[in-house]
C-alpha cells in the first residue's frame, strides 16, 4: 500500500515561493490502477516523483508497504526504488550510446548482489517485438519502439510498483494503445500502477481518476 501523507513540496521562484504539492494526501491499495489527472504544471509529475522517492517532500511523509521512504538514507532509498519500483516517462529516458539490450540491463547495476539479468531482459524484448534490435541504438529506434525499450527497463527487475508519467504523451494512437496494453497487462497481473496523463485515452484504464489542480487534489484523495 502506498500512502502519501499531507505532503507538500515547495520550490523557490523569483517571485517567492512555489508550492508545486500543497498538503496532498492520497492512500493506493495493492493492485490499484490509478490515474492522476491534471492539466500542465498542476503538480501530478511531482507528485509522481515524490512517491517513487525521487523528490523529497518540503513536509509530509511518503509511506510505501510501511515504510517511510524519506526516513531512508540516500543509498537504501536508492536500494529500496531499484528492487520495489518501475519507472515509464515520456522522455524515455534511453542511454543514446548504448544498444537496446544494454539500456534494459541498466537498472541491474542498482541491484544488490549484481544478478544476471540478461535472460530476463531478453525475455521482455522478445515479449515487446523488439528482439531484432537487441544491438541497435536508440537513434535508430522509431518513438513507438523507444517507448517499448522504456518499459522493458523499467519491468526487469520485477517490480510491485509501476510508476507512469505521461507514457503516451509522443506516441501515435496505435503506439499509445499498444502501450497502455501493457500497462493494463502488468496491472491484471497484480501489479500497482499509478499513471500520470493529460489524455481521456489513458485514464479509461484505470480504476480510480484522482484530479489534481494547483498542487491540491480535486477529487480522489483528500486535501489537507
Amino acid at each position: 500500500m502506498i500512502q502519501v501523507e499531507s505532503v507538500t513540496r515547495v520550490y523557490p521562484g523569483p517571485g517567492g515561493e512555489v508550492r508545486a504539492l500543497d498538503g496532498i494526501s492520497l492512500r493506493v491499495e495493492d493492485g490499484e490502477f490509478v490515474a492522476v489527472k491534471g492539466p500542465s504544471g498542476s503538480g501530478k509529475s511531482t507528485l509522481l516523483l515524490a512517491i517513487g522517492g525521487m523528490v523529497r517532500p518540503t513536509t509530509g511523509r511518503v509511506v510505501v508497504d510501511g515504510t517511510d521512504i524519506y526516513a531512508l538514507v540516500a543509498g537504501e532509498r536508492a536500494r529500496f526504488r531499484a528492487e520495489q519500483i518501475g519507472f515509464v516517462f515520456q522522455v524515455f529516458h534511453l542511454v543514446p550510446y548504448l544498444s537496446v539490450l544494454d539500456n534494459v540491463l541498466v537498472p541491474t547495476l542498482a541491484r544488490r548482489g549484481g544478478d544476471d539479468r540478461r535472460a530476463a531482459a531478453l525475455a521482455l524484448l522478445e515479449r515487446f517485438g523488439l528482439s531484432h534490435r537487441l544491438d541497435h541504438r536508440p537513434a535508430e529506434l522509431s518513438i513507438g519502439e523507444r517507448q517499448r525499450v522504456a518499459m522493458a527497463r523499467a519491468l526487469l527487475n520485477r517490480p510491485r510498483i509501476l510508476l507512469a508519467d505521461e507514457p503516451t504523451g509522443n506516441l501515435d494512437p496505435n503506439n499509445a494503445t499498444e502501450v497502455m496494453n501493457y500497462l493494463g497487462e502488468f496491472h491484471r497481473e497484480g501489479g500497482t500502477l499509478i499513471l500520470v496523463t493529460h489524455e481521456d485515452l489513458a485514464a479509461k484504464y484505470a480504476g480510480r481518476t484522482v484530479r489534481i489542480h494547483d498542487g491540491q487534489l480535486l477529487e480522489g484523495g483528500t486535501t489537507t
